[in-house]
């Protein structure tokens, strides 16, 4: 998941309200981000900086950026390019800088006074940007230059921004009567604060409702090394016995190895039910007012809904085509989602379990059948994969394989945790190139899921290079032992490393257009794509090597993964589309429809799109959905497979011409991955590929066709 772009946006990154407004302290040249950093990269300067330093950084660069855009439209003389578009993209540096960096540690290392920051800042931050979008003298400089456009002889990036700034100005609502902007504003306000709270209350809520106990058998079926890290958790908590953490999906990964059926039974309600227990952490309440807030924004815009709205400048462009796409792929998905789960009861039976599959038995059972059927045990495989070789032997031998790009730690540059290592990329030619940022393991403070996003962005106008992060959650082993993953982790970490090549390889002149700020459903096709290099054999072969002997992994059970590639295809195409539609199902609600009871809505919108499913669970419930209530993909998660067919499409175009090389990466890079959103997205993906994309490789690798290469 991308996360850049989420600066000022309203409804995402920090966003909240407090009745008692607390006075920040005074911004000056001691504050560490009074100026760029002076590290290499501009790298943030974590060993001087503090947790009171962001607020004031924050209301500074409120400030600076308002004089900025100010004098812009106040400016007396006729609108240019140069003293309108240019001057509003070197608008903001000062609270782009703060907000890069205290956006990276509210997501992944909060505490109770950066969290009181997002609830004070947040609705300011929405006002600030609503102050800069529904500013009629601005927009009027905007939309001069952009009606004469074809005159002015720009080169095709500076149009591209044209064209771009006016829309989006379009899209936020600056051709709104005055009247109407003032309504709009108070719904960006209000949807800040909710936002904000849901995510603050989700990350709460996730803490208390992992799953304790303190009898050790109540754990059996999990390795020494996990019920040590429980026991690990449960002392960090002050807590007697063993914790079990939750991830941010719905099913949570020990399930596939716990077999004691009432624990599994316990986790799995724990996960499902997170944010629905009554009390301060029930999120409920909060979302089915942001789905009728935006809803009644998309009205006031124009439009019949939000996703209309929120989907004007995406690829897909409107609800009906998202929504067409992912029906066509319901039957074949439920379908071998059905015939799963008829392999799992016949599994259950035969061993005279003596019940009915529910979820929080699917993987434990469909590790069985997976292993009857392949001869594949995942604690055989498991060792194979430690995170330190996966990353520099795996994830950076892929990208200098196909891209000529290399890798050196820097310990030397402050990090926000000791959890984190920070490298120096060079390019080809051996200059610098990025910096790159990687924290893998859970924490309590730390938002679920993974993502990528940039503590600095690459603009040659602003002559900065990228500065970039990768963060996930996966299970921290005990003090003294290995990091051993699952192959669902070393996907996580090539599919968040594409996101990051995305954003290092930028190559744009103005930051508005640089790396990953493309449309959503485009913007998972670079890291989807990345995720196809885990299991091809060249990089496979040369990270998959046994953490104590280094011995690589013996080709029969290569054989065997890559035989069971496809396997339980339907269950994971079938979590994911429910997810998805859910989410699209909130976001075409009418303006005029009433506050929705969420539970009833869920249970209604999975039913009517063919999803409710007894033995798959959607992948997120809407109550704890960061996803669309938190993070920007509000009636855009279904992006993930727009993307899919996107990046399955380019992987069989390296399959067809060679695969792994350097002349394939190098064009990869030079026509797709440098260019941002410099050009249309559609016209760029089709000249690249040499056609216009379609389902059948997407399929085809999902194992739901004939012609899969495994069933």
């Amino acid at each position: 998941m991308a996360q850049t772009g989420l600066i000022l946006a309203a409804g995402t990154l920090a966003l909240g309200n407090s009745a008692a407004a607390q006075q920040p302290a005074a911004f000056g040249p001691s504050n560490p981000f009074y100026a760029p950093s002076t590290l290499p990269f501009q790298a943030p300067p974590f060993d001087k900086i503090h947790d009171s330093d962001y607020q004031p950084a924050i209301e500074a660069g409120m400030a600076q950026q308002r004089v900025e855009m100010n004098a812009i439209a106040n400016d007396p003389a006729a609108p240019t390019f140069e003293n309108t578009i240019i001057a509003m993209e070197r608008s903001g540096q000062l609270l782009a800088r703060v907000m890069g960096v205290f956006g990276g540690v509210a997501g992944a290392n909060t505490n109770p006074d950066i969290q009181k920051v997002q609830e004070i800042e947040a609705p300011k931050l929405a006002a600030h940007q609503d102050a800069i979008n529904l500013d009629s003298k601005l927009f009027a400089r905007i939309s001069t230059l952009y009606e004469k456009r074809d005159a002015l002889k720009l080169e095709p990036e500076q149009l591209r921004l044209l064209e771009f700034d006016y829309r989006q100005f379009v899209k936020a609502g600056a051709n709104l009567s005055e009247a109407d902007k003032t309504k709009l504003k108070k719904l960006n306000e209000e949807e800040s604060i909710l936002s904000n709270a849901f995510i603050t209350k989700l990350l709460a809520a996730t803490k208390d409702a992992a799953y304790s106990t303190t009898d050790k058998a109540a754990l059996a079926g999990l390795s020494d090394a996990q019920i040590e890290a429980a026991a690990l958790a449960a002392k960090d908590r002050k807590q007697n016995g063993f914790v079990i953490p939750l991830q941010n999906t719905t099913q949570q990964p020990d399930l596939a190895q716990l077999t004691n059926r009432s624990t599994r039974q316990a986790l799995f309600q724990n996960s499902w039910t997170r944010a629905e227990r009554g009390g301060a952490n029930d999120t409920r309440d909060t979302i089915a007012r942001i789905a009728q807030i935006r809803a009644q924004k998309a009205q006031l815009l124009g439009f019949s809904n939000y996703a209309a709205w929120n989907l004007q400048d995406q690829m897909a462009k409107n609800p009906e085509a998202a929504l067409h796409f992912m029906d066509a792929l319901v039957p074949a998905a439920t379908a071998k989602a059905q015939s799963e789960a008829q392999d799992i009861q016949a599994l259950i039976d035969a061993q005279k379990g003596g019940f009915k599959l529910q979820p929080s038995d699917w993987d434990l059972y469909s590790e069985q059948v997976r292993k009857a059927k392949f001869d594949l045990d995942q604690a055989q495989v498991k060792p194979y994969f430690e995170l330190s070789r996966v990353l520099q032997d795996g994830v950076f031998y892929a990208a200098h394989e196909l891209y000529g790009i290399s890798f050196k730690e820097r310990k030397d540059i402050p990090v926000y945790n000791p959890d984190v290592r920070v490298f120096e990329v060079s390019d080809v030619n051996g200059k610098p190139l990025a910096l790159f940022y990687c924290d893998y393991f859970k924490r309590d403070n730390k938002n679920g899921g993974a993502w990528m996003d940039e503590f600095v962005g690459q603009s040659k106008l602003l002559g900065t290079l990228p500065v970039v992060y990768n963060v996930a959650n996966f299970a921290k082993p005990a003090p003294g032992q290995p990091a051993l993953i699952s192959f669902d982790d070393v996907t996580t970490m090539f599919h968040e490393f594409g996101h990051g090549l995305h954003g290092m390889f930028a190559n744009t002149t103005y930051p508005s257009l640089s790396g990953t700020s493309v449309p959503r459903d485009f913007v998972e096709f670079p890291s989807q794509f990345n995720e196809h290099w885990a299991t091809y054999p060249q990089v496979f072969n040369h990270f998959a090597r046994h953490y104590q002997t280094g011995a690589p992994m013996p080709a029969e059970l290569v054989a065997k993964i890559k035989k069971a590639a496809t396997f339980n295809q339907g269950y994971a195409l079938t979590e994911i589309l429910a997810a998805a539609e859910l989410d699209m199902q909130w976001h075409t609600l009418s303006p005029t429809a009433p506050i929705q009871v969420p539970d009833k809505f869920e249970q209604e919108a999975l039913a009517r799109t063919h999803l409710a499913l007894e033995t798959v669970p959607t992948r997120y419930r809407s109550s704890y959905f960061m996803h669309i209530w938190g993070n920007g993909y509000a009636a855009g998660y279904y992006a993930y497979l727009w993307s899919e067919m996107l990046d399955d499409n380019a992987f069989q175009w390296f399959e067809d011409h060679g695969g792994l090389t350097r002349a394939n990466g190098d064009r990869f890079r030079n026509m797709v991955l440098s260019r941002g959103n410099t050009e249309d997205l559609e016209k760029m993906y089709s000249t690249w590929l040499g056609a216009e994309p379609n389902a059948k490789p997407m399929l085809k690798y999902r194992g739901l066709t004939a012609d899969s290469s495994a069933q």
